[in-house]
C-alpha cells in the first residue's frame, strides 16, 4: 500500500536521524510548488557520511515500497537529491548547504515540527 506524503516524510526523517544526520529540517511546500509536498533537508559531516545517508534513505524507502523516482548528485558528494515524488530529500555537506541556502530560498514554507521523530 502506497504511503502518504506525510508518512514518507516521517520515515525519511527517522532514517536520516538513525544515521546521525545533523540539523534535519522539514519544509511543507505543498502550497508553494508542484515539485513536492515536503522538502527534507539535512547536513552530513563528510562526503562519505552524505553517501551513507543517501544510500540508507534509498534502501529503507525502497524496502517500504517507495523507491526514489530519481537521485542526483551522488558522485559530487556535497549535495545529493533524492526525489520520492511527494517528498524531496536534500543531503548536504555543511559548506554546500550554507552556499545554496534552501531554507532562505523557501522562506515562505511552513517549517514542520519533527521533534517527536528525532532522538534528542
Amino acid at each position: 500500500m502506497k504511503m502518504t506524503p506525510a508518512e514518507t516524510m516521517k520515515l525519511i526523517v527517522k532514517t536520516l536521524d538513525s544515521k546521525k544526520a545533523e540539523d534535519i529540517k522539514v519544509l511543507k511546500t505543498e502550497n508553494l510548488t508542484i515539485l513536492a509536498d515536503y522538502f527534507v533537508i539535512c547536513t552530513a559531516t563528510s562526503t562519505t557520511h552524505a553517501k551513507t545517508l543517501a544510500e540508507e534513505t534509498e534502501k529503507i524507502l525502497k524496502d517500504n515500497g517507495e523507491p526514489p523516482l530519481r537521485i542526483e548528485g551522488y558522485r559530487g558528494g556535497g549535495w545529493t537529491l533524492l526525489d520520492f515524488g511527494s517528498v524531496i530529500t536534500h543531503v548536504f555537506t555543511d559548506e554546500v548547504r550554507q552556499f545554496y541556502g534552501l531554507e532562505r530560498l523557501w522562506g515562505d514554507a511552513e517549517q514542520v515540527d519533527i521533534s517527536d521523530l528525532i532522538v534528542q
